[in-house]
């Protein structure tokens, strides 16, 4: 099985523009492909992973992989998979953001020897001359067409910016420079930047000729990738200050009964042979296929010494009710009033919600536990002494824990 073949048994491609021909250029290691990262955030999240996860896999079977930031995009934002605007970034803040994901990524990518490269769009996208811009791309790209889009059609309602409207054209220009400067042949991305992606390529062969090898492919489940970097509780990113990895661990333990088996085809490295032997897992095995799915992919982005300490702070959170990995939050005597902090507000103080209106709901509904022990009055209050030492365990519902401790 050649590796396109592979990633069509993963199920992680959804569509392509020339498939026998990135099926040849993929499975003899001839394929330069570019996939890009706006840095939004300073913080790659799960909903990257995909994307992480498939360079590795193509860099592994000979392919070459670049690594684009948006730090020129960056300054306009994908419409795409948006009900309103993207808030603006300040220069200073899309830098500092482009070195956060750099040092990430190589978590993931070997860029030594030329093996992979990493550029910034902001190099030649902050250059360009607006006329000579308008000149030798605009005649390219047709409006009525581009307002078919789906990613321009969904903010239509609310209203698009000129600014937005501008975020095709950008990205089809960073396909057109990688093909020229690098070589770069093929682009992937997610299904929802399937119109984006078209662009590029047809920009390519309409400026430099029909024959102009320009490839594109997208992946099944990116768009649904982007939310799972989101939960009830904030985002879930790979950067272990911003999530540590017991949590990074907790969310894929935790994922549904219906996606854990998709999950791991789609974004370990574990044999498929291994993998279909999972199919007929059912009842309790599914949770060791939770386990299986949330140590690979911890190890993956956190190393395998952090994935075996969260797996084993999470068998003992449930099996003796504490965990010495479990996310802490420490408290101080200014938090404690009259030598007590009441309930609400240890909820608040640990992150686990964001209001004490919500803590109030959470205490009402059943859904909030100290050391094991159900608490159900909104007015529970504990002294500052039970929480030195060891401290206490917190609890929200089946999925979110902090240990709070006062020092």
């Amino acid at each position: 099985m050649g590796i396109y073949e592979e990633l069509q048994a993963r199920g992680l491609i959804a569509q392509v523009t020339d498939e026998e021909e990135i099926r040849e250029l993929i499975n003899n290691g001839k394929a330069t492909f570019y996939i890009g990262f706006d840095p939004t955030a300073d913080s790659l999240h799960v909903g990257h992973f995909m994307a992480l996860c498939l360079m590795k896999r193509l860099q592994e079977a000979g392919n070459r992989p670049i690594a684009l930031i948006g730090g020129g995009t960056g300054y306009i934002g994908d419409p795409s998979g948006r009900t309103d605007m993207r808030s603006m970034m300040t220069p200073e803040q899309i830098q500092h953001n482009c070195d956060c994901f750099k040092k990430q990524m190589s978590r993931f990518i070997d860029f030594s020897e030329g093996k992979a490269l990493m550029v910034n769009n902001a190099d030649w996208l902050l250059d360009l001359n607006y006329i000579e811009m308008l000149r030798e791309i605009g005649p390219h790209f047709s409006v009525n067409r581009m307002l078919t889009a789906e990613c321009y059609k969904q903010r239509m309602e609310k209203g698009l910016s000129f600014l937005e409207f501008n975020y095709m054209i950008m990205q089809s220009y960073d396909f057109y420079v990688l093909y020229q400067k690098y070589g770069c042949n093929m682009q992937f991305g997610g299904d929802d930047q399937w119109s984006n992606m078209l662009g590029g390529t047809e920009l390519i062969r309409r400026k430099l000729g029909k024959n102009a090898c320009a490839m594109t492919i997208t992946l099944l489940l990116n768009s649904e990738g982007k939310k799972m970097g989101k939960t009830q509780s904030g985002a879930v990113w790979l950067d272990p200050n911003k999530t540590s990895p017991f949590e990074f661990y907790q969310y894929w333990r935790n994922v549904a009964d219906a996606d854990v088996l998709k999950c791991i085809r789609m974004l370990t490295f574990l044999p498929l042979e291994e993998i279909d032997k999972m199919d007929a897992w059912e009842g309790a095995k599914l949770n060791t296929a939770k386990e299986i799915l949330a140590f690979e992919l911890t190890k993956l982005v956190h190393g395998e010494e952090e994935a075996r300490k969260a797996q084993e702070s999470a068998r003992a959170l449930f099996s003796q009710g504490a965990a010495a990995e479990m996310p802490t939050t420490e408290l101080t005597e200014a938090d404690l009033t009259d030598g007590n902090i009441d309930i609400l507000t240890m909820l608040v103080k640990s992150g686990l919600v964001p209001s004490k209106s919500e803590a109030r709901r959470a205490v009402q509904q059943g859904g909030v536990a100290v050391d094991g022990e159900k608490v159900t009055d909104i007015y529970a209050a504990f002294a500052g002494e039970t929480l030195g030492g060891d401290g206490v365990v917190l609890k929200k519902g089946k999925k979110n824990f902090r240990k709070i401790v006062l020092k």
